[in-house]
Order: structure tokens, then C-alpha cells, then sequence
């Protein structure tokens, strides 16, 4: 975790809890847990989404992805090629995502255990950064992992 990032992303109120680490890291796609999806078995989700990106059109950029050593060094790869992102691919992300969350959370018990923690609260991804998948820096992103593990959540 970037050490500028405040300790303040993870709180939980009465009807919401905010991750962006411990102690709900297991719904972080950055976490050490291992995703068997498209015939392959994933490092963490983030490895697996990022190689999505690039599997069908630039499969040496999906290949330098799945063999990073770390979600961070994945990610990393994918920023450094994101010219070559297929322009469908912003059409499939959503749907990729709630793939790759569903598979983590059907393959891993502490994962469902912990989703089951939040109740009925809002979950939100606090990124201070990203205003997609999170609630980014000014607290008014569109958070998609949030409402994707909300999604998953009411069909445990």
C-alpha cells in the first residue's frame, strides 16, 4: 500500500462499511487469494482482470501480466500498455469484474465469510484514487466493485 495513502480508508459506519485495506483486504483485488477462472489459476483477481484486458489482442502483454510477481507489478504492465487496450474491452470490464468477484468469492470461504460481515450496509471501495471502480479522490466515484460485491452479497 502506497504509505501516502491515510488510514481513514477503512471505517464502518452504522450503513456503510469503507475497504480499501485491512480488515476487509479479502474483498481487494490486490489480496493473496488465488482466482481458477478461463482455464487458468490467477495469483489474485487483479492479476486475472488485468490479463483479461489483453488476453485476445495482445496475448504477450496478458502473458507479462500473469507472470508478475505481484498484483502491483501486474497492474503496472497493464498501465504501461493501456494504448493497446481493445476499445470493446471498456464495454466488458463491468461484466469481467463481476466474473472475477463471483469466482473469488465461490472459491474462497473467508472472502464470503467477510462479505457476509457488511449485513445489509453499503460497500465502498475508498479508493483515493479511482472514481470507476471506487469512490476516488472526491468521494463521488461511481464505486462498481462496491455495488458488484453488494450484487454478490444478496445472492449468498
Amino acid at each position: 500500500m502506497d504509505p501516502k495513502i491515510s488510514n481513514n480508508l477503512n471505517r464502518e459506519t452504522e450503513d456503510a462499511v469503507y475497504f480499501f485495506t485491512p480488515p476487509y483486504y479479502r474483498l481487494d483485488n490486490f489480496s493473496a487469494h488465488q482466482i481458477n477462472i478461463w482455464g487458468r489459476t490467477f495469483p489474485t483477481a487483479e492479476h486475472a482482470f488485468q490479463w483479461k484486458k489483453f488476453s485476445s489482442a495482445q496475448p504477450e502483454v496478458a502473458e507479462k501480466i500473469f507472470a508478475a510477481g505481484s498484483p502491483y507489478a501486474g497492474k503496472r504492465i497493464a498501465d504501461e500498455n493501456k494504448d493497446k487496450i481493445p476499445p470493446a474491452w471498456f464495454d466488458e470490464r463491468v461484466e469481467v469484474m463481476e466474473e472475477l468477484l463471483k469466482a473469488k468469492a465461490e472459491q474462497h470461504e473467508d472472502v464470503r465469510r467477510k462479505l457476509k460481515e457488511t449485513g445489509n450496509r453499503l460497500i465502498v471501495e475508498n479508493s483515493p484514487t479511482d472514481d470507476f471502480w471506487g469512490i476516488g479522490p472526491g468521494g463521488k466515484g461511481k464505486n462498481m466493485v462496491g455495488k458488484i460485491w453488494m450484487k454478490i452479497r444478496g445472492k449468498l
